[in-house]
């Protein structure tokens, strides 16, 4: 399939397509909690791929590393540029503005505590970290294939997998320890 895919067979990038679709759309909903993004970041990951298909070594196993690299790319770069826009938003004059509800209402939503908690704990992460955590766990990547994808030598996602999981389990009890006492209403806490 590299040869064909290497070479611009459409049906074979297709078949790619089709196999790690969902994998790639996982990664990106772990790694950004939002899942219209997920799938920007899933046709992005394809069309990158696309564009660099000739850089594709012709012998190896399975793409899904080499997807889920150019996916962590793709993820970085779109940081990058939320970044940049929202500096660039900093630096332009206050007006008066209606109040947007809808954070509260998305909050409202989806009030699971420990998925916040977990999320904010994971976005807390040094980005080397999470990276490796999300190909790891949630990707389900074995330590030589995320090394593959992020371009690192075994022992170093070994390492990082290990620094994650404990920082991990420290940041999430101390995250649901912290919405615990958040008042809601007037003599309510959660």
């Amino acid at each position: 399939m590299r040869v064909r895919i290497r070479a611009g067979d459409t049906d074979a990038f297709g078949d790619l397509f089709d196999e790690h679709a969902d994998a790639v759309h996982r990664h990106a909903v772990w790694s950004e909690g939002d899942p219209a993004l997920a799938e920007d970041v899933v046709s992005l990951t394809f069309l990158e791929a696309w564009r660099i298909r000739e850089s594709l070594y012709p012998d190896g196993g399975s793409l899904r590393p080499w997807l889920l690299g150019i996916a962590t790319n793709v993820l970085r770069n779109r940081r990058r540029a939320a970044r940049r826009h929202r500096e660039a938003l900093r630096r332009l004059p206050v007006r008066d503005t209606v109040p947007d509800f809808a954070d509260e209402v998305v909050a409202r939503m989806h009030d699971a505590d420990q998925v916040t908690a977990a999320m904010a704990a994971l976005r807390a992460l040094r980005r080397a970290d999470r990276e490796v955590f999300l190909l790891c766990v949630w990707s389900q990547l074995d330590y030589a294939a995320a090394a593959e994808a992020l371009g690192i030598p075994v022992g170093t996602v070994r390492s990082r997998l290990s620094r994650a999981r404990t920082r991990l389990r420290a940041l999430a009890q101390q995250e649901l320890g912290r919405t615990r006492t958040i008042p809601v209403e007037q003599g309510e806490y959660r």
